[in-house]
């Protein structure tokens, strides 16, 4: 019972910003995960390069905050991750995409 106590009123306990700004944040990085089963031409590569360099701004800002916010920098370091992966999947379908484009010209240019 003492722990509970002790959790309860530290300064990232969940009577403060600290503990619930992340409990809610995260929603983003599981968000991105369910969406890794969605094509990649649904992914908006700008949306995915802005939550990267979001994430990047939060855990520097997690691990500089006093008291030390480790909880917010996981989510980040999570949300990071998953993100960075659909970045890679939306420019290898932007590739691939392309050279499929290009090989269609090809194909017509030799048809004519």
């Amino acid at each position: 019972m003492e722990m509970f106590r002790a959790f309860l009123n530290s300064p990232i306990g969940p009577r403060t910003t600290h503990f619930w700004g992340p409990t809610l944040n995260w929603s983003l990085p599981i968000a991105a995960y369910v969406d890794t089963k969605k094509p990649p031409e649904m992914i908006s590569g700008n949306m995915t390069a802005v939550m990267c360099g979001y994430s990047a701004l939060f855990m520097r800002f997690a691990w500089v905050v006093k008291p030390r916010n480790l909880h917010l920098l996981a989510c980040h370091v999570t949300n990071e991750t998953v993100q960075l992966y659909q970045l890679s999947r939306w420019l290898r379908a932007q590739g691939f995409s392309q050279k499929k484009e290009e090989a269609e010209a090809a194909q017509n240019s030799k048809d004519l």
